[in-house]
């Protein structure tokens, strides 16, 4: 018996782009801004069978297909805390006029040697009311727990999942107070704990796991849609 090897084609992970695109159709946004860290940047390495794309390519290649005269913007850069991407990226993320707008931030900040949660909920207060004040949707993302997949030093695994997971609370939470649309990558689906959908550097994801994360964004913003 030979063994399968998943590919775009066949991994039921990932979403196809024209199902991607019909779970989108009728969407209202026509000017999406992503702003934030590594993450928001699409930090990745590639994966033999998937195309090369980060996370917000596909929700942006969906949105493209779904709206006519979508256009968007990313902001994002690698290494930044959430202060920094607040005071740097904010405003023009604005200017830009935003009907959609992605907010990832924090995950620099859990790294440090102490981990100011409360300052981190406070920036991304301030970003995403600036958002929603200027009448955008705003949808953050919880980060995947690396160490369900056996990944990061050992010795600071405990700390490192007890941080991901209270930044994706705090992240949630943020959101609810200013109805934003949150997406959850929960630690315990089978797939997170795979070491095959992350990079070589054990912290970001590779292709095969933007693809992933691109499908439960885009289901977090069809069921946005579906409840408004």
């Amino acid at each position: 018996m030979t063994e399968t090897t998943l590919s775009e084609r066949t991994d039921p992970a990932v979403l196809p782009a024209a199902e991607a695109a019909a779970l989108l159709a009728g969407a209202p946004w026509r000017r999406m801004v992503t702003i934030g860290d590594s993450v928001a940047a699409g930090v990745r390495d590639p994966a033999p069978g998937y195309r090369d794309l980060s996370w917000t390519d596909r929700v942006e290649e969906a949105l493209r297909r779904a709206v006519p005269g979508f256009t968007a913007l990313n902001l994002g850069r690698r290494d930044l805390v959430a202060a920094e991407v607040a005071a740097g990226q904010l405003r023009p993320a604005l200017e830009f006029g935003p009907d959609l707008a992605f907010v990832v931030a924090g995950g620099n900040d859990m790294l440090r040697r102490e981990f100011d949660a409360e300052g981190v909920r406070r920036e991304l207060a301030s970003m995403i009311s600036a958002f929603r004040a200027a009448g955008a949707d705003v949808v953050t993302i919880g980060l995947f727990d690396i160490t369900v997949a056996g990944l990061g030093p050992a010795r600071h695994r405990d700390v490192l999942s007890a941080r991901t997971r209270r930044l994706a609370a705090l992240t949630a939470d943020v959101a609810a107070e200013f109805g934003a649309c949150h997406v959850r990558n929960p630690p315990d689906h089978p797939l997170a704990a795979d070491p095959g959908i992350y990079s070589a550097d054990q912290l970001h994801l590779n292709a095969r796991g933007h693809a992933f994360a691109a499908a439960n964004t885009i289901r977090a913003l069809a069921a946005h849609l579906a409840s408004e």
